[in-house]
């Protein structure tokens, strides 16, 4: 099963006025629905990987750095200290209205309207702390892995929020299939992947080894542009 990803964003004062220190009283583990629903939209599995991307670099919205008051490296931490985040009434919501007036995000590609429709789908469904399993059905590995149905998604998801822009992290842009190509033929996309620390993204969740087998069948294939 195949989920949408979506690329990412840097958010800043605009956003909120609380403090980080300001806690949300809420789950910290988010209970696994199992096999993913397409009609819904999971926070951990297709929204909190962008914030980590986008959001927590080094003097931006980390739990240590938390600029401007924001920190968005968790679930609760997003809530706590995100102004109307959870509201569907996009006039008020922060996040939304920062994205759509084009405020944010700065110095990287703007969100297109269909990402910003999927985090609106997924306040709009309650912006619960929800999750589901991917591989639920066991890791499908006799489909051609593709460049426009994978590989792209997951780099616009994971990466593409560091590695875009003006100054891109390490000087690598992941904005185009050219970019993406490179690291992938001289090992090091798949090598900053399966480190036992300091792995990519920074900061998030380490790959599952469905995807790590998927992105190696799709490089030993020459990394096309399928």
């Amino acid at each position: 099963m195949k989920l949408t990803l979506i690329s990412g964003i840097t958010l800043t004062a605009l956003l909120s006025i609380y403090s980080c220190k300001h806690d949300f009283i809420g789950p910290t583990t988010p209970p696994m629905e199992g096999l993913c629903d397409l009609d819904s939209v999971y926070f951990q599995n297709q929204i909190m990987p962008i914030l980590i991307s986008n959001c927590t670099e080094s003097g931006c919205h980390n739990q240590k750095d938390c600029k401007a008051g924001i920190a968005l490296n968790s679930y609760s931490k997003m809530l706590s200290t995100v102004a109307s985040v959870t509201s569907n009434d996009w006039k008020k919501n922060k996040l939304i209205k920062s994205l759509e007036d084009g405020r944010m995000p700065q110095n990287k590609p703007r969100f297109s309207t269909e990402q910003i429709n999927v985090i609106k789908a997924w306040i709009t469904q309650g912006a619960s702390n929800n999750a589901c399993d991917e591989n639920f059905s066991g890791c499908d590995l006799s489909t051609e892995v593709t460049f426009s149905s994978f590989i792209n998604p997951l780099i616009a998801n994971y990466c593409k929020g560091c590695h875009s822009g003006s100054n891109p992290n390490g000087n690598i842009s992941l904005e185009n299939y050219q970019d993406i190509r490179s690291i992938a033929l001289d090992g090091r996309l798949y090598n900053s992947l399966v480190k036992s620390s300091n792995w990519m993204p920074k900061g998030g969740a380490r790959l599952d080894d469905c995807r790590l087998q998927k992105i190696q069948s799709w490089i030993d294939a020459g990394a096309p542009q399928n």
